[in-house]
């Protein structure tokens, strides 16, 4: 038997052969040409066709998975066109009098290696991105066809690592899942795994070898484990959690439909956090009861320029109108810190979780801030919509932003634009400051909705971003639980309702805590929504205790 540990990126407990990716290999070779523009017009052509076969698979994947999978390949598009990276490609041609081939892949090299050296996890993971444009080019310029799987059973595929293109592009009714001697969570591999449901495992390393081809392998996405020709013990470990999955399905299934109401009547309400409007399929497949947190930095984030109003309201009107009368809580930019956005031209600092971000750049750039707010405002007027500023630590920071939505609300009025005047506004409560201003702060706003990554950050002085802190960043800590305790009485006595959208919100041991404090509102991914009605749904409110906060 043989054990191997990864990283777990997409869940699901899988058997079957193991069968080793076969990727044509093109070994570039150096050659000096006379003509210059001939090769220029080699790489234009390949350039071409490059773009035009990531459109196609944009068209597959978008069908096949929806729009949020498809924009990996949108962005490969803009790679193969990125200016920066063709002016190197042309640059070696015309000072090294080399091949097209030999260009694309010196520039490959570069812009891989810039990638891999920078200091966020996210850009690091585009590396395995700028290779799978470049090996793209060269196949076009050299004529070769990536493979595939070449077996007449179904496989848990292994390779080196797996480029996006290559996992949409294979015969998924043969892939039972795969592994990875590279890679990591925040690869656009991980994120296509889970969005087409197939276990996933990355960061093998050596352990893996090609020499365990053909032999039989069991793979657990959410733990990591690989093993290899089972003993009776861990076969019967591995055969029992699948069929605990199944079971947990089946039982899920059964949750639609049903209240999110405690045995003794205690009602939550149970909605879903968002990046984009195509999550709201997952939220509806999901049967979620509303939208408690929807990042409007996704916007800003996948744009090469500031969103115009317009973009924006397109965007918030398809989310109101397909949640119908449910609601919809769209939080204002909230970039900064670990979200940056090129074109904003933020300064760097030396502690950017501490610096401007959030709402303070939404104050300190109002035509930025009154962009958002009217589109917003106009998306109210086809759902229920509901406003949301995070980052708040001070009762003048609310007057401003309710003066901005004022503001906002008479310009629409003289314009004859219709929007709901009875939008709600809410706040974020992520800092010991807004937690210790919470009676006041309630007096101005219609609800809180806590963000426990945050809160936590702040309160315990640990940098989320920190992999090291480990077990110092706990986000169970009875510092962390207090504060959301006195948030929650502020919450109350003022009359007014409080949930939490953080990633403490899906931890079902939390649930029995959330209930005695007096949490009225869970936003959770979409996948947590049917476990955390079930628990809802088994719990007895009364019941519950304030222990936790006393450890």
């Amino acid at each position: 038997m043989i054990l191997m540990q990864g990283k777990g990126v997409s869940a699901g407990v899988v058997s079957g052969p193991l069968y080793f990716f076969r990727r044509s290999q093109s070994e570039v070779t150096r050659y000096t040409v006379k003509d210059t523009e001939a090769e220029r017009a080699r790489f234009s052509r390949a350039q071409e066709q490059s773009v035009s076969q990531l459109k196609m698979l944009a068209e597959q994947c978008r069908a096949e998975s929806g729009d949020d999978a498809a924009m990996l390949f949108d962005t490969h598009a803009m790679f193969v066109e990125d200016e920066d990276y063709v002016d190197s490609v042309l640059t070696t041609l015309e000072e090294e009098h080399c091949n097209a081939e030999y260009a694309v892949q010196q520039a490959g090299e570069q812009f891989a290696a810039m990638f891999a050296a920078m200091d966020d996890a996210y850009m690091q993971a585009r590396e395995a991105d700028i290779r799978d444009v470049t090996r793209r080019i060269l196949n076009n310029l050299t004529g070769n066809v990536d493979g595939g799987i070449d077996s007449d059973v179904p496989v848990i595929l292994a390779a080196d690592d797996l480029a996006p293109s290559e996992t949409l592009q294979l015969d998924k009714s043969k892939i039972l899942g795969f592994i990875t001697q590279k890679g990591s969570g925040n690869s656009h591999t991980a994120i296509l795994a889970r969005t087409l449901g197939i276990p996933a495992i990355c960061g093998l390393g050596d352990a893996l070898k090609a020499s365990y081809e053909g032999r039989t392998a069991y793979i657990d996405g959410e733990s990591g484990k690989v093993c290899l020709e089972a003993d009776a013990l861990t076969l019967q470990s591995f055969q029992s959690k699948q069929r605990g999955q199944q079971q947990q399905k089946e039982l899920m299934e059964t949750m639609k439909g049903q209240e999110d109401v405690t045995l003794d009547g205690r009602k939550i309400r149970l909605y879903c956090n968002i990046g984009s409007p195509e999550d709201v399929t997952a939220v509806l497949a999901n049967d979620a009861r509303g939208i408690g947190l929807f990042r409007s930095e996704f916007l800003y984030l996948a744009a090469s320029d500031y969103p115009s109003e317009e973009e924006q309201f397109e965007a918030y009107k398809s989310v109101a109108a397909a949640m119908k009368e449910q609601p919809v809580i769209i939080r204002t930019l909230d970039i900064g810190a670990d979200k940056q956005v090129d074109y904003f031209h933020l300064q760097k600092e030396e502690n950017p979780a501490m610096g401007v971000r959030a709402i303070r750049i939404s104050l300190n750039r109002p035509e930025v801030f009154r962009t958002q707010l009217r589109a917003i405002y106009r998306a109210s007027a086809y759902g229920r919509v509901a406003i949301m500023f995070p980052m708040i630590t001070s009762v003048w920071e609310v007057k401003e932003c309710r003066r901005a939505c004022k503001s906002v609300m008479l310009e629409l009025s003289k314009e004859g634009i219709p929007y709901n005047p009875e939008t709600e506004i809410g706040i974020m409560i992520e800092t010991p400051a807004s937690v210790f201003m919470a009676p006041e702060l309630a007096k101005q706003v219609d609800f809180f909705s806590v963000g426990t990554n945050d809160l936590t950050q702040y309160t315990l002085a640990c940098d989320r971003q920190c992999n090291d802190l480990g077990k110092f960043y706990d986000p169970h800590h009875p510092a962390v639980l207090r504060a959301l305790k006195m948030a929650a009485d502020a919450a109350h006595e003022a009359g007014i309702w409080i949930g939490i959208c953080g990633e403490l919100a899906a931890d079902l041991s939390m649930l029995p805590t959330f209930l005695a404090i007096g949490i009225d509102e869970l936003s959770v991914s979409p996948a947590a929504v049917l476990p955390l009605r079930a628990a809802i749904r088994k719990s007895t409110a009364g019941e519950c205790t304030l222990k936790m906060l006393e450890d």
